[in-house]
Order: structure tokens, then sequence, then C-alpha cells
């Protein structure tokens, strides 16, 4: 099919084409993708490679795999936590991986314009947001799973939160799109984004040593501007291994190339460009003989680990160069200054 726009030869020039096709081989044939051959698919990592078949330009693939995932959504609105060739794993049903079906549609929507793609996962993606919501607590932050037996776990994680609060902005931006008004989600997400911005004894404090709850608030635009480069400043020393990218967690010798990737979007969003670039230099190299990234290694001994070839970490890749070299139009989905001036919401009130 005809889409907006992808710019072939930069794709070309950063020799992106392996990194596609280290995810187009990890997809099965019902569209589902696992982490690697043979291992577990999860509905978030599961959205995030389809994004980078979309980055692409793999756009058959990429709606295969929304398919698979349309199909496999619970009557609730929720998705299993794990999945293995379409059986069920881990029937946890975790809100955040429920809900990030909706930045997955809206991303495609920005690469395609294909409003009858929108209107074909509306149902989907709008079950998945409000089984997210039905677990929000008053204060705005949103318990992270319910139990196979559907008992709440009251915890509260930072970058679950923060994912959700993208997805609601995604969510809101499809509705606008399609002339539906959702003023439940306008309130959901007003009040997550003022507990993480306000409110931080609210969410697990034991998770603070992982990266992503470092740069999550950021990356999701709950927090801009000054908060946000505050955050960026406060935490730099702790996370980032100068040269060669971000750790997984703050206590371990592990920088893990996923993390950086979303890093690098979260350093774009802010309008950190510059940095961005540098950080994305540390990272270029960081891959396997076919061309595919290595999932992490340790420093200083640089051992690759593990060695799976992960289908999720080259999505982040592919968005992540998006961002930074405008391959598509779905480059600025995480940019601040893009939801700011949306029509569907107004960020600034």
């Amino acid at each position: 099919m005809e889409f907006k726009r992808l710019d072939k030869d930069r794709v070309a020039a950063l020799d992106l084409e392996p990194v596609v096709a280290s995810i187009v081989r990890t997809q099965l044939p019902t569209g589902e993708i696992p982490w690697s051959d043979g291992d577990k698919t999860d509905p978030w990592d599961h959205v995030e490679a389809a994004m980078g078949l979309a980055v692409g330009g793999r756009i058959v693939e990429a709606r295969r795999a929304f398919a698979w995932l349309a199909s496999m959504q619970l009557e609730n609105g929720s998705w299993h936590a794990s999945y293995k060739e379409g059986v069920p794993e881990d029937r946890t049903h975790d809100t955040n991986m429920s809900s990030y079906v909706a930045v997955g549609v809206y991303h495609h929507f920005l690469i395609t314009a294909d409003r009858d793609f929108l209107k074909t996962y509306w149902p989907t993606l709008r079950k998945g947001l409000d089984f997210a919501l039905s677990l929000q607590a008053p204060g705005g932050e949103i318990h992270w799973a319910t139990s196979p037996d559907g008992v709440v776990d009251p915890m509260a994680l930072l970058t679950g939160s923060s994912s959700i609060y993208m997805s609601l902005k995604c969510g809101l931006a499809i509705a606008f799109e399609l002339g539906y008004a959702m003023p439940h989600w306008v309130e959901g997400m007003q009040r997550v984004r003022e507990a993480i911005r306000t409110r931080p004894h609210c969410f697990n404090v034991t998770k603070s040593r992982f990266s992503m709850d470092w740069f999550y608030p950021m990356l999701s635009g709950a927090l801009t501007g000054r908060e946000a480069q505050n955050r960026l400043d406060k935490y730099w020393k702790k996370f980032v291994v100068e040269g060669q990218g971000v750790r997984c967690v703050s206590d371990e010798p592990w920088v893990t190339v996923a993390e950086t990737a979303e890093f690098i979007l979260a350093l774009s969003a802010m309008g950190n460009t510059d940095q961005a670039h540098i950080v994305f230099d540390w990272i270029k190299d960081s891959r396997f003989d076919d061309g595919s990234y290595w999932c992490g290694y340790t420093f200083p001994n640089m051992v690759i680990w593990p060695e799976e070839k992960l289908s999720w970490t080259n999505g982040v890749v592919l968005m992540a160069a998006d961002a930074l070299f405008d391959l598509t139009p779905a480059g600025r989905l995480f940019q601040h200054d893009f939801w700011e001036s949306h029509e569907a919401l107004d960020l600034t009130a």
C-alpha cells in the first residue's frame, strides 16, 4: 500500500534494513512477535516490535502483528502478560501492557494516514485503555495489575504509569481523529500526570534503581520543560556510562541497547537533539554480524549478554533512528512540542 513517506535512502545509509529483517525473521506466521526465536511474547514488546516494522516500511507485517494482538484481547480489555505461540503463560493482567496498543495504533496512523486502520482498532484500544483506568487509584497512580483471579495488586509503578499516560494521549488523539469525546480519559490522564509530577511516594520506590523509572516520566511527556530537565540532570551520572550508553539498573555494570535507545527518544522528545545524537553514536555499532542489535553488554570487560537477538530491542532502535533522522512522520510521536500543540489535548493546562 502507499503510505505517507519513508526516506529509504536514509534507511540504507543508516544500515537499518538488517534491523528490520531481524524482526521479520522473528515474527511467527500468526503475526505474533516473540522476544526471540522460541521465546515468549508479551503485548507491550510485541507492539514495540510492530512499530519498528512500520518504521522500516514493513506495513503488511506490522498489520499482521496488530491483528494477532486484537485476536488475543480478553473480554475485560486486558491481555495476559505473556504468551508462547498464542498460548498464555503468565496470566497476570498488566495495565501497562493492556494500554500500549494505543501508542502502536497511533504511531501506525502517523505513518500511513489510514483512518480505516484507526476505525478497525478503535474497539481494541478503547477496551485496553478502559481496563487500565479501571485500576486507577484515588491518588491518580495506576495499580500495575490484577491476578488471574481478578485480585488487584495495589502496587503502582512509575514506569508503567508514565507509559499509560503516553497511551492515554495517543488514545485521545485517535478519538479526536474519529470524532469521539472521551472525557473520562482526559480526567484519567490529568490525574496520572499529577501523580507522576507531585506524588512520587505513590510509586514503588524499589524500582528507582531501574533507568526506566528515571527517564520514562520525561519520555512520556508527563514531565516537560524545566521539570524534565531537572530530572535529566539529577540522575545522569547514576545511569549514563559516558561513551557507552545507559545502564539497565544503577547498581550493575550492564548497558542495555533498548534502554539506551529509549533514552535517546526521551532526549529527542525534550528537544535535546545534540545529546540524543551523541548517545546514538555510542550504540550504533553494537551489532551482531547480521546487523541486528545486541540486547546489552557488561563493562568494562565488554561481554555481550544475553546473546539472544531481541525483536523489541531492534524495534526501539528503529524508533530512535526515526526520531533523530526523520525517516517517517511517526518520528515526532514522543516530541513534547508535538503534543503541546496537538488539537486533541492541551497539555499546558
